[in-house]
């Protein structure tokens, strides 16, 4: 076992074997205004680029620059642009992402999967090991594709990735802000997202309130990553430090 895994690579299952529990598999991060998830992908692309994982990258960025990510993860001990330049990750700006002209909402959803899916193939080519596919955050998929509320090519988009977990054994994960549609009916890509994932993670702040030494918990629903492990539910909370995250269960942090 890696000496480093805290509680939530252990919810992962990644204490299990040296191949990644997550091959084929869907990972949904819900999170609030109130307590951003942000930071569990952080956690999960420092753990899938680490020394002992062999494991590639595909993040789509809806939400900041690559600058910003590779701040964070410096901070972490992960240096981005180097696994940029060794074809380990390849990170997509889709902060510019629009509609060209007489491209309908459809066509720009369905070409920017051909490129993942092309992306994909040319990975498969140079190497055997599991290919995550990580999208920050799909909430900002509408936004970025249309101004209007339709929500119908965010599904197509969401099909679309779910095959590559069946046809290439790739890994999905997918950040979305779950309280960004409390005033209004939830979108049926919404629903259809915890569906289809085998791991919902949930940040949240905590039930009791503010604390100055605890930000927030997790919720870990595995429902089903491995033979021991199904339908596993986890809860513990975190603090944010700056070089990293801290995982405890409730009442038991030193």
């Amino acid at each position: 076992m890696d000496r480093s895994v805290n509680l939530l690579d252990l919810a992962l299952g990644f204490d299990e074997s040296d191949q990644s529990p997550l091959s084929g598999k869907v990972v949904v991060i819900e999170d609030c205004v109130e307590t951003s998830g942000s930071f569990v992908l952080h956690q999960m692309m420092k753990r899938l680029l680490s020394p002992h994982s062999s494991d590639s990258l595909i993040f789509l960025a809806f939400a900041r620059p690559f600058s910003h990510y590779d701040r964070i993860l410096r901070k972490l001990g992960c240096n981005l642009a180097t696994h940029k330049a060794n074809n380990r990750l390849v990170f997509v700006d889709m902060l510019m992402m629009k509609c060209s002209d007489g491209e309908d909402n459809a066509s720009a959803v369905a070409k920017l999967f051909r490129e993942i899916q092309a992306t994909v193939r040319k990975l498969r080519n140079v190497t055997n090991s599991n290919i995550t596919v990580m999208v920050d955050d799909m909430s900002l998929l509408e936004i970025a594709a249309t101004n209007s509320t339709n929500s119908d090519h965010v599904l197509d988009f969401l099909h679309y990735c779910h095959t590559l977990t069946s046809e290439s054994n790739c890994s999905l994960v997918i950040l979305n802000h779950e309280d960004i549609y409390s005033s209004m009916e939830r979108p049926a890509y919404l629903l259809q997202m915890v569906c289809l994932a085998d791991v919902v993670i949930k940040a949240e702040p905590l039930a009791s309130g503010l604390a100055n030494d605890v930000h927030g918990q997790l919720t870990v629903l595995n429902k089903g990553i491995s033979n021991n492990s199904r339908n596993k539910l986890q809860n513990f909370q975190f603090r944010i430090k700056e070089n990293g995250i801290e995982y405890f269960y409730p009442g038991c942090r030193s």
